[in-house]
């Protein structure tokens, strides 16, 4: 299996260069049998199957570190062969299981929503509109306007309700129908917390995995996104654009709430890099609640700050640029373009 991992990486930067193809046939055709088999078939247990599979992993790949020390590099080659063996195993089921997904067609285009530059003046407009919507949300829930919003759904109730805002959904954009639920709370989430991450999917079991240890006001928007992950979506931008629209069409409240957070939580950090001033006016139309609530975020990630979570943010960064996103975690910033797009199109304000 070895000499296959060269052979399967050339593949892959073949695939990255026929988008329509692996649309077609791949995240339109094949996938959407594979995803559906393993969420059906592993959906219902209780726990994470993939965090046990990471674990093992984990487990096993220490141990063969140890046991090479321990012998003192005897019988090297073959060793090292034998591992190989085992990671091209893994990266051609990565690949055909969920992988593929990366070298779609752009989401933009999948929804006919014209690719432009956007200039300050469209950002603030739209920002503007979603200060009003989350102000709006925000004291609908709290009818006050100094109170922070407080999610009483346990996370298990979160995971169902997320499901109906795909349903509302599905009917504008037929594309984005989710089907048989695999949203789990992550066995790992104290180990995500450190690493900086909401949640991730396991593309060999299919399993969507929530930190559940992040604050909950939040944590509509983080299953919407692993959801879309679960639909075909894979860029990072793209299935946090998804994850906002299900949130968005969601009837709940604190979805709705949820899904203006995010959004604004990006528009921000766009208006801040070309017009620090402006960023700070917008910030003081925010209702006091919903300022605590940011800050609340804050404290809560700077409590597992870690000198390990700079390092694995580069390797993070690095694994998305392998995988067509070229400029790394920076690309998470490009779902502000397909929010304007979305706003303008849609013609909502």
């Amino acid at each position: 299996m070895t000499l296959f991992l060269p052979f399967q990486m050339v593949l892959m930067r073949l695939a990255a260069r026929n988008a329509e193809f692996i649309e077609h046939y791949y995240s339109n055709g094949i996938y959407p049998i594979i995803s559906g088999f393993l969420r059906i078939t592993l959906g219902w247990i209780p726990f994470s199957v993939g965090d046990f599979l990471l674990a093992f992993g984990g487990v096993v790949f220490f141990r063969f570190i140890y046991r090479l020390i321990k012998e003192k590099f005897k019988n090297l080659f073959p060793k090292i062969f034998h591992l190989t063996s085992i990671l091209s195993i893994i990266y051609f089921c990565f690949y055909l299981f969920w992988g593929l997904n990366y070298f779609r067609l752009p989401l933009a285009k999948n929804l006919n929503y014209k690719h432009q530059k956007y200039s300050i003046k469209q950002l603030k407009i739209v920002t503007e509109h979603i200060i009003e919507k989350l102000n709006e949300y925000h004291f609908k829930i709290t009818k006050n306007d100094s109170l922070i919003v407080e999610n009483p759904y346990s996370y298990k109730e979160i995971y169902t309700m997320a499901v109906s805002g795909y349903d509302n959904l599905s009917e504008i954009y037929p594309q984005l129908n989710y089907q048989y639920p695999s949203v789990k709370s992550s066995l790992m989430s104290v180990i995500q917390s450190y690493i900086g991450t909401s949640g991730y999917l396991n593309p060999l079991t299919g399993e969507a995995h929530i930190n559940d240890k992040i604050p909950k006001s939040s944590s509509p928007t983080t299953t919407c996104h692993e959801m879309a992950h679960q639909i075909g979506y894979a860029a990072e931008n793209e299935a946090n654009f998804v994850g906002f629209l299900a949130a968005n069409h969601n009837e709940n409240f604190y979805f709705k709430y949820a899904s203006y957070r995010m959004a604004f939580g990006y528009c921000l950090s766009e208006i801040k890099k070309r017009d620090n001033e402006l960023s700070k006016k917008l910030l003081r139309t925010l209702h006091t609640g919903i300022i605590k609530d940011f800050r609340n975020s804050n404290i809560f990630w700077k409590s597992y700050k870690n000198p390990f979570e700079p390092i694995i943010k580069k390797g993070y960064n690095a694994y998305l640029k392998a995988n067509n996103q070229d400029k790394g975690v920076a690309s998470y910033n490009y779902v502000v373009d397909l929010l304007i797009s979305y706003f303008e199109t849609s013609k909502t304000f």
